[in-house]
């Protein structure tokens, strides 16, 4: 394992290398973020001596340069919104970020593998109806009109839970309900169809000829091994939860990443755009990782070659 690990740490170079020139050329392609920092009434004068001194009046190859060594040294530019490194700006916005994520991920994980098992073992029930249809349903809906349709019921109309804003538990309930709720019917639908497979298998049939109550398994034998998929997909959404959290964070102005990127962009602040995005692209190749490892841990049978 040590070896592989190694090896798909050195991968992570190359993809970082391509990331950030794609994300160069979309931020150079983008336009004019200089024509944001002054009034409407600057003159020809000052708007080419401010270009000058961003250095956007250089060539391609040139800005690609000097971008490529400030990134090299953990430095994307200063950001012209708040004059500041940008770096620590997005730092200091990803434990928000992170918290509601994983909050999402919990909520998701608590009504999706419940779900997943009783419907799979309740095959075409009215529980399991009951429960493809609320996934269905779940992934249907999308996270801006979740979120306030919440926000109508439950702060608006009952008063039970705030707005907005970050602090407290009860400011993290609403947003990781919103965001959780369409992983958790993506999730519900997969675990429900690879319990279905594995309950066909031959050893669990074993177990129940043994005498095995179906309880154990149900939760010993056949969970485990449906979960490695699942690990997969968990994964793999990764980039769609930030993706989630960047229109749930607006909603609920948490004050993350996402809202953080979200008024990047209105700004051109490309400096905090730039970050962001390579920021959010290392997360999403760590938990693509870390899902390989965790694979080891669910089927020991598992070889890294």
């Amino acid at each position: 394992m040590g070896k592989y690990l190694v090896r798909r740490l050195l991968q992570i170079i190359p993809v970082l290398f391509i990331i950030s020139f794609i994300v160069f050329c979309l931020v150079f392609v983008a336009g004019d973020p200089v024509a944001l920092m002054l009034p409407e009434d600057a003159s020809q004068e000052d708007i080419d001596q401010l270009r000058t001194s961003l250095g956007l009046d250089r060539p391609f190859h040139i800005q690609y340069f000097t971008y490529m060594q400030g990134l090299l040294q953990g430095d994307f530019g200063d950001s012209f919104r708040y004059n500041a490194s940008a770096l620590p700006l997005v730092l200091e916005r990803l434990p928000a970020t992170l918290e509601l994520a994983i909050a999402a991920m919990f909520v998701a994980i608590v009504i999706a593998i419940p779900l997943g098992i009783w419907s799979a073992t309740k095959q075409n029930s009215s529980l399991d109806l009951l429960a493809t249809g609320g996934a269905v349903l779940g992934k249907a809906m999308p996270n801006f009109w979740l979120g306030i349709m919440l926000i109508l019921l439950f702060s608006v109309t009952l008063g039970w839970l705030p707005v907005s804003g970050r602090g407290t538990f009860a400011h993290l309930v609403l947003p990781a309900i919103t965001l959780g709720t369409g992983i958790a019917a993506e999730m519900t639908r997969l675990i429900r169809s690879s319990m279905l497979e594995i309950l066909n298998q031959d050893y669990i049939r074993t177990a129940k000829s043994k005498g095995i109550h179906d309880f154990f398994v149900v939760n010993k034998h056949a969970l485990r091994n449906s979960l490695i998929p699942v690990v997969t997909i968990t994964a793999l959404q990764t980039s769609t939860v930030v993706g989630g959290t960047l229109i749930t964070e607006t909603i609920f102005s948490w004050p993350g990443l996402g809202q953080l990127l979200i008024q990047a962009v209105n700004t051109r602040d490309m400096a905090i755009v730039q970050a962001s995005v390579f920021v959010i692209a290392f997360m999403v190749i760590l938990m693509n990782l870390l899902a390989d490892l965790i694979y080891k841990v669910l089927d020991p049978r598992i070889k890294y070659n």
